[in-house]
């Protein structure tokens, strides 16, 4: 068996990918832009091979991390890149072992074997980045639904009568707490055009900490009817805007602690992988495609330290 497996993260501006080896060494990092429709197909397969070029023969088997509506031999759906119905097979064009799995569940499988959730048997995995979605695992295991449409955290309503959301329902936590979001609600109050979340974070204007404060509340608020339905024991927070730190974490602590009135708040803790995590979700996927489910348990590297995809 070959060394090591393609590791591929498609995300909805860029895709991540990498080389890593059975024992957790990550050999290759690069990124690409990520096309639309048939041209991303395309796009993910030269990708593929250009990465599976760069080992010591071909690989033991391919691992993709993709967005929308996925099972592990099809991309069914995903409205932001444009496909539908996509096999497996026709992301790659070698004879090797093919695993699919959705972006963010993916993530949170390696947030799970690897990082923050490492021995925590359910747990929520929530990256809060251009949208918001989350991966709920259960028993040690992503939970993806009935159809695989569970953890869109991100379209809960948590005010039933707010703004309108993009995927046609009101009041989304989406459309107030993701990183895109916080920066459109500032930039449509001020008439200031481009500000990033990071930007509204860190300022003092009272429109900026009054779009910040409703991001916070909004999130709270989702958090507490995930807690009340799923009993977490720990909720992992990542993606760009966790990087604000504790202007995050401690107003959402804070108030999460505050609406659970009969029980106590799990734990908040930062997401250890940052943005190696779809990388590297995706690789164990492609060493379960290629027979070795074990994959990762033994990893004893500080995944923290791997170099992160430039």
């Amino acid at each position: 068996m070959s060394s090591y497996v393609v590791a591929l993260d498609v995300g909805g501006t860029s895709m991540k990918g990498g080389l890593v080896s059975e024992n957790g060494q990550v050999l290759v990092t690069d990124r690409r832009p990520t096309l639309r429709g048939d041209e991303a197909v395309g796009a993910v397969r030269e990708f593929v091979s250009d990465l599976a070029a760069r080992g010591d023969g071909p690989p033991a088997g391919v691992g993709l991390a993709v967005p929308g509506l996925v099972t592990a031999d099809s991309a069914i759906y995903a409205a932001n890149i444009g496909w539908r119905d996509v096999p497996a097979r026709s992301f790659v064009d070698m004879d090797v072992p093919v695993m699919l799995g959705h972006d963010v569940r993916t993530g949170g499988l390696a947030e799970s074997v690897l990082g923050a959730g490492r021995g925590i048997s359910d747990f929520l995995f929530l990256p809060i980045g251009t949208g918001i979605a989350g991966a709920m695992i259960l028993s040690g295991r992503p939970y993806g639904g009935a159809e695989g449409w569970g953890g869109e955290i991100g379209h809960i309503p948590v005010f039933p009568d707010g703004e309108p959301c993009a995927c046609g329902q009101l009041g989304c936590l989406e459309t107030y707490a993701s990183a895109a979001s916080v920066g459109r609600r500032y930039s449509e109050r001020s008439g200031i055009a481009g500000v990033k979340a990071e930007e509204v974070v860190a300022s003092d204007d009272p429109l900026a900490i009054e779009v910040w404060d409703e991001a916070v509340e909004a999130l709270s608020l989702a958090l507490a009817t995930y807690t009340l339905l799923l009993d977490p024991s720990v909720i992992v927070l990542g993606g760009g805007l966790a990087e604000a730190g504790p202007a995050l974490f401690d107003p959402v602590r804070t108030r999460l602690v505050k609406r659970l009135a009969f029980r106590e708040a799990p734990p908040l803790v930062a997401a250890a992988l940052g943005v190696n995590a779809g990388m590297l979700g995706a690789a164990l996927l492609g060493w379960r495609a290629a027979g070795v489910p074990g994959a990762g348990t033994g990893w004893t590297m500080d995944v923290r330290s791997a170099p992160a995809v430039s």
